[in-house]
């Protein structure tokens, strides 16, 4: 049935998302996206997707505009709003040796199909020893004054499951490289698009078929020396607009991007540690709980020796997020937040 499809959808003329880049070449966060799942589908017949609208209306925010006529509905399937039958059904044909891409219009929906990912997804390898190559995307994250229902960031709750790794990216090229690294594993993986990047951030993006970037590995995104902050998704831009102002005023700050949450890559973390001896944990997964902890707790355990000073956590409080432009900047942290963060560590 799959190379019937694919046969099928190959009659269509859609266009390719490389196409939307810029007259430079740099694509936006949202088309490096496309163009790893266009690649991928041009590249393995076993690979489909599924979601609500991302067929003819190209998805919510049109990541998938022009699939539909290019490869055809037996591989850009539009469903209905039922997110535990998007798992149950990506579950069932990844069991069956398909490798589905499921996207949710929003990751805070995810919620709705909790049981299957946590119960299932999660646990059926380690229970049967059958591989479900099973990637989940969803726009996550806040910034975007879309309110409580539209803005959380659910990587602590996925990452907390068991059997799932974890995908945050904050760059296009990084999302393009560690999508398709997602979509050719045989384990479940969830791909957690900050939707503030979306179409703010863009970059000269790799054009390889077989450009990846590996899963659990962090990225040093500015070297520096006086503090190091740990952070992933969009709080990555916060950072290093914070690390740019600090220099100006004589602090060096190193950035490090987790890019993936789980499994963590404790490695690069504590060598920054050791080399800086004052860490800052940003995030904007709530600090109760949240990533921010378990990297802070990770550097407290194994790096304690190498701290001049206390780890500090940046993180929004447990509360649901405001729909206020005023009070949703207030929840989040901002780029001042980050810089007097810095200078409270330096002052150690």
């Amino acid at each position: 049935m799959a190379k019937a499809q694919v046969e099928a959808g190959a009659a269509g003329h859609g266009a390719e998302p490389r196409g939307k880049r810029t007259e430079a070449g740099e694509a936006t966060y949202l088309i490096a996206i496309a163009e790893a799942l266009w690649e991928e589908m041009e590249r393995d017949e076993r690979v489909y997707m599924l979601g609500e609208d991302i067929g003819a209306y190209g998805g919510a925010f049109k990541v998938t505009e022009g699939f539909i006529e290019r490869f055809g509905d037996g591989r850009v399937m539009d469903t209905p709003i039922a997110e535990e039958t998007i798992v149950g059904m990506a579950v069932g044909s990844a069991m069956e040796g398909m490798r589905p891409v499921a996207e949710f219009q929003y990751a805070d929906f995810m919620s709705s199909g909790f049981d299957e990912i946590t119960t299932v997804l999660a646990r059926y390898h380690y229970r049967s020893g059958v591989p479900l190559p099973v990637v989940l995307r969803g726009p996550s994250g806040g910034g975007v004054r879309a309110s409580s229902f539209h803005s959380i960031n659910p990587e602590p709750w996925f990452a907390h499951a068991g059997g799932i790794k974890v995908i945050c990216p904050a760059f296009p090229s990084d999302a393009k490289g560690l999508l398709k690294s997602a979509i050719r594993d045989d384990n479940p993986c969830m791909f957690l698009e900050h939707k503030w990047i979306y179409r703010r951030i863009k970059e000269i993006v790799p054009e390889e078929p077989d450009f990846l970037v590996p899963i659990g590995k962090a990225d040093v995104k500015r070297e520096g020396s006086d503090v190091s902050i740990i952070t992933y998704g969009a709080m990555v831009h916060k950072a290093l607009e914070a690390a740019e102002n600090l220099a100006q005023r004589g602090m060096s700050a190193e950035v490090v991007d987790l890019r993936t949450v789980y499994p963590l890559d404790e490695d690069t973390v504590l060598r920054s540690i050791e080399k800086t001896s004052r860490a800052l944990v940003l995030s904007e997964s709530y600090r109760f709980l949240g990533i921010g902890a378990e990297v802070a707790a990770t550097i407290a355990e194994k790096a304690f020796e190498h701290l001049d000073a206390p780890v500090e956590r940046l993180s929004p409080p447990n509360i649901p997020v405001p729909f206020s432009p005023t009070l949703e900047d207030a929840f989040l942290p901002g780029v001042s937040d980050i810089e007097a963060a810095v200078e409270r560590l330096s002052a150690w």
